[in-house]
């Protein structure tokens, strides 16, 4: 019975992955970065009230150091996008901290933050690439002006690194007028070597899930001296004053597992997805979720930092 299940997943998850369109978006270094474009389903609504539904534009998790755009845990979620009329493009980006050892304690964690910060904006300038050759190849059908940004741990650092770099002007190679729809961030925050980054203008709709025990990913903030990890909790905080639109589901007794429950939240997505960003309501949610039924991973639930880059 188990060899016959482990069979049905893979066909699963080999019929997904033929159904794939793969194509390498740009050369950087000695790396050669993908993307994937995942269509809607056949007969599936590509449109709600009259609006175009957007693009899920999504990158992984792994730490800056490993994780692909196809893990086989992410399928069913771009399945549940494309099956609800979604769009998913799900690209590569450089692993900045492959490879790399972090020191003890917070000396170890201090001396290491501008290689994170190396690592957050050479996503970013991924995400600029992966948009401009989107924007480049119209035949490829994506809409540049209607994409969501969505990532989960470093994949969401980097999406709420992307947002900021647009709040202030620092973006690079984009078409005129371009912005964001929407970002969805799954334990994410931006780390910086200069002070608590500060949107600028307000940004598009965000929506954060973090978890409040989060070692991994600061839920609020953690650092010293200027350098340091600002999360999700500080951004909802700015975007409280600014008048921005967000929602935050804050997750009592979670840590860093929340990055992973991409497909469990499916509600809350679906209704910041058609609400805020497809209607443009400005509703804002400040949620504390206590959900015994949400799974805890004994790997990401205590994951610190040293933990991911040790070895351990």
């Amino acid at each position: 019975m188990r060899q016959v299940s482990l069979l049905i997943l893979l066909l699963f998850v080999s019929v997904q992955l033929s159904a794939v369109e793969t194509y390498a978006y740009a050369q950087k270094d000695t790396s050669t970065l993908y993307l994937d474009i995942h269509r809607p389903t056949a007969g599936a609504e590509t449109a709600l009230n009259g609006v175009q539904k957007p693009t899920i534009l999504y990158l992984f998790g792994g730490g800056f150091k490993s994780g692909s755009r196809n893990q086989p845990y992410l399928l069913p979620w771009y399945q549940r996008l494309n099956d609800n009329g979604y769009t998913v493009v799900a690209i590569d980006y450089r692993l900045g901290m492959k490879d790399y050892k972090m020191g003890k304690g917070f000396v170890g964690i201090a001396k290491s933050v501008g290689r994170f910060c190396e690592s957050q904006q050479m996503g970013v300038e991924d995400v600029f690439s992966a948009i401009s050759y989107l924007t480049d190849h119209a035949e490829l059908g994506v809409d540049v002006h209607n994409l969501v940004l969505s990532g989960s741990s470093a994949g969401a650092i980097i999406s709420l690194a992307t947002a900021h770099a647009l709040s202030t002007g620092a973006a690079v190679g984009l078409p005129e007028g371009f912005a964001l729809r929407g970002v969805m961030s799954f334990s994410g925050a931006i780390i910086s070597e200069h002070g608590a980054p500060k949107f600028k203008t307000t940004p598009c709709p965000i929506l954060f899930f973090h978890g409040l025990n989060d070692n991994a990913v600061a839920y609020k903030h953690y650092g010293a001296f200027g350098k340091g990890m600002w999360g999700s909790s500080y951004y909802a905080a700015q975007l409280a004053k600014k008048g921005g639109n967000y929602c935050i589901y804050r997750f009592k007794n979670r840590a860093h597992d929340v990055a992973a429950y991409i497909n469990l939240l499916w509600q809350e997505e679906q209704a910041f997805l058609e609400k805020n960003v497809m209607q443009g309501d400005c509703r804002i949610v400040d949620a504390l979720i206590d959900d015994p039924a949400l799974p805890v991973s004994k790997e990401w639930g205590k994951m610190t930092p040293q933990d991911m880059y040790n070895g351990k």
